[in-house]
């Protein structure tokens, strides 16, 4: 098994941290969120030399799954995720973009396959755990690679933050559930990246994060 590694390129007026992950050395991955600017993705994945094997989506808000179509067209590959109480956010892609006043052209989105609580995804020889973990959408998931002790959280936890609950959908104290009872107990030695700012890790926010202490 080669070292994992991730990029992540900001996209959109949302500043969302679209994400790859892959494999160093035999240079396949997948591509976690591509909110937009599909052109940026696309150019990154070509200059790193990178075979996309699959989309992972972590929920269906728009900043999140903006450009999820486009490049499922430009790679040819499958869309994974999120659990199906998302289905009809992503439905409705085309609607959440015209409600932010996006410019950009946004389609709705069936994913090939929505993703449940304990199954298991992979690229190469690296598998994830998929965790269901609802309150700042009802579908979203989080994806866990229990080897190299890094989970992929989306939008539920934050450095120093979790994610909103205002939006529809949201439920704060589902929210603190899912973090409570699903992440930190997998340690505090994991390492997250998240969908918007910088990541951290589980034990720094058990400790600090003043949404948790």
């Amino acid at each position: 098994m080669g070292e994992m590694r991730a990029g992540v390129i900001p996209v959109t007026p949302f500043q969302q941290n679209c994400t790859i992950l892959f494999d160093k050395d035999e240079k396949v991955g997948v591509v976690i969120d591509p909110g937009g600017e599909v052109d940026r993705i696309r150019a990154a994945i070509e200059k790193n030399g990178i075979a996309i094997q699959a989309i992972w989506l972590t929920h269906g808000h728009i900043d999140h799954a903006g450009g999820v179509m486009d490049l499922k067209d430009a790679l040819g590959v499958d869309i994974l995720g999120p659990h199906e109480d998302d289905r009809e956010m992503l439905l409705n892609l085309a609607s959440q973009a015209r409600m932010y006043r996006l410019t950009d052209p946004v389609r709705d989105c069936t994913p090939d396959r929505f993703l449940t609580e304990g199954e298991t995804v992979s690229f190469g020889e690296h598998s994830f755990q998929v965790l269901h973990c609802p309150g700042h959408a009802p579908g979203h998931v989080v994806y866990y690679n229990p080897a190299a002790k890094f989970a992929h959280v989306g939008d539920v936890l934050f450095h120093g933050s979790i994610g909103r609950t205002d939006l529809p959908g949201g439920d704060h104290a589902a929210l603190i559930r899912s973090i409570k009872e699903k992440l930190l107990p997998l340690g505090d030695d994991i390492g997250f990246l998240c969908g918007h700012g910088p990541g951290g890790r589980f034990g720094e926010e058990r400790r600090t994060n003043p949404f948790l202490v």
